[in-house]
């Protein structure tokens, strides 16, 4: 079993690299869950609603930390650990980096309360491996606007602030994988979705986490 999680900018081709990942554990026959944050569970995802809506009132950063934190709470107590627990692979899109990005980064909170209130929520549980597509504040805008325009759908509150809050938030990424490299991979989100592929295929052997299973077990997700 592994756990990870998946982080980066918007736009960074998170949810593409994870189905990919998938269809490889597939092939190994190796059982595992697919989810996200905020969400996962069915009171994480009636936070998100609240995190995510437009047009009401936005939450106070303060706020909005502790919301993420709430639904992070009961994302790993009722299905990340009981997953972990039935030797599952579990596959997560944003995990507790994310609140030291956005909320510690672009949001300037501390970064002691970030992480204490981390550890709180998560009871010390760490992701075993932490990817992060990176690529340029630019390039996210970009990607973002033209999914908004194939959608036809807003940017939320937190998308829609200016380069400055996530020129913040990337440089968090990337000092929080160099303060930890055994626990994170950082690729290029420039390169193709066959390119990333295949580089997170060829760490995940060297870690030797990849191997054949002699049975089977039903794969699924949120």
């Amino acid at each position: 079993m592994a756990f990870i999680v998946f982080e980066g900018l918007d736009g960074s081709g998170k949810t593409s690299l994870m189905r990919e990942l998938t269809k490889q554990l597939d092939g190994l026959n190796i059982a595992w869950v697919e989810t996200r944050e905020p969400g996962g569970t069915r009171l994480g995802d009636e936070i998100r609603e609240l995190l995510l809506r437009q047009g009401s009132e936005i939450p106070h950063p303060r706020t909005e930390l502790l919301l993420y934190e709430a639904s992070r709470a009961q994302h790993v107590e009722t299905f990340i650990r009981p997953n972990l627990g039935q030797k599952k692979w579990v596959l997560c899109d944003r995990y507790s980096a994310s609140s030291l990005a956005f909320q510690g980064g672009g949001r300037a909170i501390s970064t002691e309360e970030v992480i204490w209130l981390n550890r709180f929520a998560t009871q010390g549980l760490q992701a075993d491996l932490t990817i992060l597509l990176d690529l340029s504040v630019e390039i996210s805008m970009k990607r973002q606007k033209n999914r908004q325009i194939q959608t036809s759908q807003p940017a939320n509150h937190i998308k829609s602030k200016n380069i400055a809050f996530h020129e913040k938030v990337r440089q968090s990424f990337l000092d929080q994988a160099r303060q930890e490299p055994n626990r994170w991979l950082v690729l290029s989100a420039e390169k193709s979705p066959q390119e990333l592929s295949l580089e997170l295929h060829h760490e995940l052997r060297l870690r030797r986490w990849l191997f054949k299973r002699f049975y089977s077990r039903p794969s699924g997700g949120l």
